[in-house]
């Protein structure tokens, strides 16, 4: 089988487990609002999306229409962390439980959860993201996509995160 058609299976792969996400996601959110949970920042999700789906397409169609390579001393390792990443994601899910979801949806009272990744960083999912982000198209070469996403995610995060913050912050107070 050739590299193209593996990257574009892992492509799928990684399109079907965020169709998961999202399946846990619609399912919090319910949970959420039924709990009195408030949603920040709803104004730039959509671009969230737009981003991530930006990603996978970007990847294949850089990989398809200008035939980059795979580099076995690259895709290898970039493999393993877009493994990683995903592996940190769903430890984050199972750690947040109910209160996980792709929207910032905050309960009142809620508390910060410091057990499992939130041990160590404030917000591990985005380290996921991250490395996944630049891990994923560089298991096949497609650097353009990498940087491009690289270039886009960076100030959507940093929005993201203050949105998060300030919503924790309310919430706790």
């Amino acid at each position: 089988m050739r590299s193209e058609t593996l990257f574009l299976i892992l492509l799928g792969a990684v399109a079907a487990e965020r169709l998961a996400e999202l399946t846990v996601s619609r399912r919090n959110v319910a949970w959420s609002i039924t709990q009195g949970g408030k949603e920040y920042g709803p104004g730039h999700y959509p671009l969230m999306i737009t981003l991530h789906v930006g990603l996978l397409v970007g990847a294949a169609a850089e990989v398809l229409f200008l035939s980059r390579p795979f580099i076995p001393r690259l895709g290898w390792p970039m493999l393993a962390l877009v493994v990683g990443a995903q592996a940190l994601r769903w430890t984050v899910i199972r750690t947040l439980g109910p209160h996980w979801t792709t929207r910032v949806i905050v309960i009142p009272g809620h508390r910060r959860i410091r057990s499992g990744p939130y041990r160590f960083a404030s917000h591990p999912n985005y380290v996921a993201v991250v490395v996944e982000g630049f891990a994923l198209p560089l298991v096949h070469s497609a650097w353009l996509t990498a940087a491009l996403f690289a270039a886009v995610n960076l100030p959507l995060l940093t929005v993201r995160i203050r949105c998060e913050e300030r919503a924790l912050q309310e919430a706790e107070a």
